[in-house]
């Protein structure tokens, strides 16, 4: 039982600095599930984390994952309910008070802010998190690979995905 506590006060508080949804503070999940807590291992984060990116839906599957490693159904029950409710009851109540504002430039410079430290938040997490699991040079190359045709072309990402596969299934990365 002490556990399931543990789970949902760590992550509820995880949840509130979560700005810009888990993906943007995901090595601090890592090292809170890794690291600290000793939940699950790397390669099992790093498992979580591609199945919660291929699967439709919320992008904080990788925490309901983490729940269900640790305890099972009522785990990721708890772990899901964790993440989402301070968050929640948080925006709710920050989205009522920029309605309520009545200068035009003020608002839009609140929204244009969050909007900014929400993208920053996620590229500098995204950027550990490929630091944390790339191991060779083969797989920095297809990152950076990954990186640059995404920045320079408009394909799109189930390309990137089907290289990645490819190159993982002949053992290159």
């Amino acid at each position: 039982m002490s556990v399931l506590i543990g789970l949902f006060l760590k992550l509820s508080a995880f949840s509130l600095i979560a700005f810009g949804g888990v993906n943007a503070l995901l090595p601090v999940l890592f090292n809170l599930a890794v690291n600290q807590e000793h939940w699950i291992d790397v390669q099992t984060f790093s498992d979580y984390f591609a199945i919660a990116q291929a699967a439709p839906g919320p992008n904080f599957m990788t925490v309901t994952l983490i729940g269900w490693h640790v305890y099972g159904v009522i785990g990721a029950l708890i772990a899901t309910f964790a993440i989402a409710w301070p968050s929640s009851i948080l925006i709710y109540f920050l989205q009522r008070f920029i309605m309520r504002m009545q200068d035009p430039i003020r608002k839009s410079t609140i929204q244009h802010a969050a909007a900014a430290l929400a993208i920053g938040l996620v590229l500098s997490s995204a950027w550990q998190i490929a630091l944390q699991i790339n191991h060779d040079y083969a797989a920095y190359a297809l990152t950076l690979l990954t990186i640059t045709i995404t920045v320079l072309t408009r394909w799109h990402p189930l390309y990137l995905i089907a290289l990645g596969a490819a190159l993982g299934m002949f053992g290159l990365v």
